[in-house]
This record gives C-alpha cells, structure tokens and sequence, in this order.
C-alpha cells in the first residue's frame, strides 16, 4: 500500500494537518474496493484530490475517469449528460448520445456537487448505485454499466434531508465511506506553508522573482478566517505575485488583499430560525394579546359593577367564574408572553406591543389592589372611598394630575374626568 506521504506529493497535496492526514489515508485504504465514497468539506478545501486518488490507486485506473459538476448542467439536460439520450427523445435531440454512465464503463464518475442533483435523477442515480442498471432518456431499453461512483459535496446533508431535497436513501447509498476534508481555518500551520508553494509557483509562472512575508503578515495570514479555503489564499498569492513590484510583503500591504481583515469574528452558524418558525411564535403572541386584552375587559367591567352596586357580595356571586380566571395560577400569559420575547424575532417586531402589555399589566395589576381594598372594605361607601384616594394623591402631589394617575394606576384622561365628577 503506498504510503501517505508518497501520495500527497504524487498528487500535489501540501500540508502535515493530521485530519488531512486522514483523509488522505481513508482514500488509500477505501482505493482498492468498489463501494461508494462520499467526500465532504467546505468549497474550496480541494475534495477534487480525493476521488483523482481513490480512482489511481484502484484497480479501474487503466479506464476512465470522468469528474461531471452536477451543479453547472441545467435540470433539464442532467438525466441527458449522465444517461445519454435516444434521437427525437426531445427537442434538439438529432442523434443518440451515450451518457457518462455508458462511456466510463469499467471506470470511476466523480460527481461533484452532488447535493444539487434534482430529485427525478436522484431516483435514477439510486438505481445504478443499486443493481448497476440504467435508462436512457426516450428509451425502454435497460442497460447495465460498472462504474465506480466518488461523490463530493459542501452542502450539509442532514439538513437537505429534514428539507426534502435530498433523498436519504441515496444518501446512505453514497456515503458508505465518508472522507471529510478540514477547512484551511483550522489547518494553521499548513497556511504559509501552502503560500510559500502558491508563490513559487506563479513566480516561475510569471518569471519574476517570488514574494516573501515579513513576520507580522505572517501572523495576518495565520489569523485570517479564509472562507474560501485554498482556492481563496491560491488567488490571494496569485494577486500579490503579479501586482506588487516589491517583494517583500508587509502587514499593511497583505490586509489589502484580505477582505474584511478587521472583522474575522466567529460566526454564528445555524442559529437563524426559518420562517415557518418565525410565523408559529408570532401567531403566539396574537394570542396572548388577545387573551390578555379580553381579561383587561372583563376586569373594567367587573370593577364597574362592584362599583356602582350597593350589594357586593352579590356581584361576586354572579361573577364567581369570571374572577376565578382572572385570579387563578393557570392564567400564565405572562410567561408565554416572556419566552416569545426573548426570541431574537420577537425583538425586531414586538418592541411596541409588549410596552402596550407592560402599562396593560400595571394597570390590571392596580386595579386588582383597587378591587381587593373593596372587598375589605365594604362597609365604606364606593363613591367615598375613591373620592378619599383621590384628594390624597392629589394632595401628596400637589395637584400634579400625571403623578396621581400614576399612583392611582389610572390615566391622566380618567383622573381628569374624576375631577370634574367630584367637583374638586
């Protein structure tokens, strides 16, 4: 079995990561067999290399080999480009084309992007994955074909499962063996290293003398986040190599060629909420609202009647069940209004309501204390008993009507109107 270095310089592998190392050396090993492989990591890690040694170091190397981007061929043409196709099967289609699956007969496909592939040829790649058997477009015709299949992809499966936009069962059928390849972020001692093999290269390419880093762009390099992985720090050597006429590259000349160098924050991966989810908690809240806005009523118009009936006892009697809900421990909107606010969506749209609901709380709160001073005291006149907190409130504030109504838990409008009633 060939080693693993001896394969990374044979395929121009750069790097001593250990997880690079092994995937390096899950694709030797998996080499000799013919299960499926499926081959994960972020854009531009260089999954490319993995299926190129999985095919060389098999025992299908002296067939073909052919690497099809599954996310570059439109919908209605893919079935065509990998199945082949009959004449007069659709419009333009003048003569028989065989597909990939035909022509790499014996060999190795490499599909790449493989998350892209419509769901119809999902269905169809299953079957050859299955029993090996195929379909060309407008035929009746069963064909057979043994290839290898080496998929790739940056999408996160599991999640365009739960979508439906994968199927799950092609995918346990594709990743039999799963080879990850690591993000450049996290191979950092591999980033100058690559650099340094990048510049050397365009300098020959180029015939001009190779750029170097001092040691501060060094530590630039090393920090940066690389969303782009390898693809991206090959074009940022490229740029360097061919713009800058000095050779030697500083800390201020590198962050020019890094894109937001000043914020390589964490990001935040997975925590946005779809908007069905978004639509669940803010029919929630309408509810809650609409609860709550319902008891305010029914409290106002219990108040009312103990207010201007002379036989309180009565008044609760008649509106037992209404006090009882009011009053009971079961009545939790509060804390259903206190979880949907804590929600990241319910702070960009609700800001207004829930002020509305706290001043709605206070005064339903008050006007509980209002109610329960009442009850104790029903031997003194309703009419009085305000009256008395009134003038008091007034009195302490000096006839400030804002401060009393917010002491007596009313509005300034209703005090206002008190006023006048009493003739104060």
């Amino acid at each position: 079995m060939e080693s693993i270095q001896a394969t990374k310089q044979r395929f121009g592998i750069i790097g001593n990561d250990p997880k690079l190392n092994r995937a390096v050396e899950k694709a030797i090993q998996v080499a000799p067999t013919d299960i499926s492989v499926l081959v994960t990591g972020e854009s531009g890690v260089g999954k490319e290399s993995i299926p190129k040694i999985i095919h060389a170091l098999s025992h299908r190397k002296h067939h073909k080999y052919i690497a099809v981007n599954c996310g570059a061929i439109p919908e209605g043409t893919i079935d065509s480009e990998l199945f082949g196709h009959e004449k007069g099967s659709f419009t333009g289609a003048t003569a028989t084309r065989n597909g990939y699956f035909e022509v790499a007969d014996g060999g190795t496909i490499f599909l790449d992007e493989v998350g892209e592939l419509p769901l119809p040829t999902q269905v169809r790649l299953l079957r050859v994955l299955e029993n090996g058997e195929f379909l060309k477009v407008g035929s009746s015709k069963l064909q057979k074909t043994d290839v290898r299949i080496v998929a790739a992809t940056n999408v996160k499966m599991v999640e365009a499962i739960e979508k439906g936009k994968f199927r799950e069962d092609l995918y346990y059928r594709l990743s039999t063996v799963d080879i990850n390849l690591p993000p450049l972020r996290e191979r950092s001692e591999d980033i100058h290293l690559l650099f340094r093999k990048f510049a050397s290269d365009f300098a020959q390419k180029y015939k001009m003398p190779t750029v170097r880093l001092d040691d501060p762009a060094i530590s630039a390099l090393l920090q940066y986040r690389w969303s782009g992985n390898i693809r991206q720090l090959r074009n940022v050597a490229e740029q360097i190599s061919v713009l800058e006429t000095n050779r030697s590259i500083d800390y201020k000349t590198l962050r020019g060629y890094l894109p937001d160098m000043g914020s390589n924050l964490p990001a935040v991966i997975g925590s946005k909420k779809s908007e069905s989810d978004f639509s669940n908690e803010r029919e929630i809240l309408y509810k809650v609202l609409f609860d709550m806005q319902r008891d305010v009523n029914d409290l106002k118009k219990l108040t009312m009647e103990l207010m201007n009936s002379t036989n309180t006892s009565e008044v609760k009697d008649e509106n037992s069940t209404l006090i009882n809900k009011i009053y009971s421990k079961d009545n939790n909107h509060e804390e259903q209004l206190a979880a949907i606010v804590e929600d990241d969506y319910a702070n960009e749209s609700t800001d207004v309501e829930v002020l509305r609901i706290s001043e709605a709380q206070e005064q339903k709160s008050n006007s509980y204390d209002f109610a329960e001073e009442i009850e104790e005291e029903e031997n003194l006149s309703l009419h009085e008993k305000e009256l008395e907190l009134i003038k008091k409130s007034l009195e302490k504030y000096k006839g400030k009507r804002k401060d009393a109504a917010d002491e007596l838990g009313i509005s300034e409008r209703t005090l206002y109107r008190k006023i006048k009633q009493y003739n104060l």
